[in-house]
């Protein structure tokens, strides 16, 4: 677990073999946040508090220019979206689900996913030695050089001064999460 001490879009997950998905975190005004999803010319935007998505297919035309189309008549991506939480996936073994009760979002990949996708979530190769890859093959240990080599825009990062948390605040994230009746990560 770290901050993530950008103010700029970052790549959290893509797909750099067959380019099946690319989820990125992207700044909004006022320090809100959404979550851009793309699989199978699908584009789904999730705006956690607003508590909402948006829906658009994307086609090309003969001129090569995608076109954006909300209607989902030819969508091969299945979404589920209750109160608090929606839910995306494919037929390749990707979903993406957010809990807006609790601000958490995740990604889940099948295993024809493994050892081909990239981003700050890692690798997806079960190999604790590489999960800090920047794209081009190297690896960090210094999390501003790490989260920098996933932007996908032009910015700057907010320099914070690293303190280190008191163990029972670490400990109580992880009984919210985990350990709380009500939680639906227990």
């Amino acid at each position: 677990m770290y901050d993530l001490a950008s103010k700029c879009s970052v790549l959290l997950a893509k797909d750099f073999v067959h380019n099946a998905f690319t989820v990125i975190l992207n700044e909004e005004t006022r320090n809100s946040r959404s979550l851009y999803v793309e699989m199978n010319q699908t584009v789904i935007s999730i705006y956690p508090r607003r508590k909402i998505s948006k829906r658009y297919n994307f086609f090309f035309t003969e001129e090569n220019c995608p076109v954006l189309d909300q209607s989902l008549e030819n969508s091969t991506v299945n979404s589920r979206q209750g109160t608090n939480k929606i839910e995306i996936s494919d037929h390749k073994g990707v979903s993406v689900s957010c809990d807006f009760q609790y601000d958490l979002c995740t990604v889940t990949l099948a295993g024809w996913h493994h050892g081909i996708s990239a981003g700050l979530f890692g690798t997806n190769d079960n190999e604790a030695g590489n999960e800090w890859m920047v794209p081009n093959g190297s690896i960090t240990d210094n999390v501003q050089e790490f989260t920098r080599s996933w932007q996908v825009n032009k910015c700057s990062l907010v320099l914070k001064k690293e303190k280190p948390c008191p163990i029972t605040a670490k400990q109580n994230i992880c009984k919210v999460f985990f350990e709380e009746p009500h939680s639906l990560l227990r």
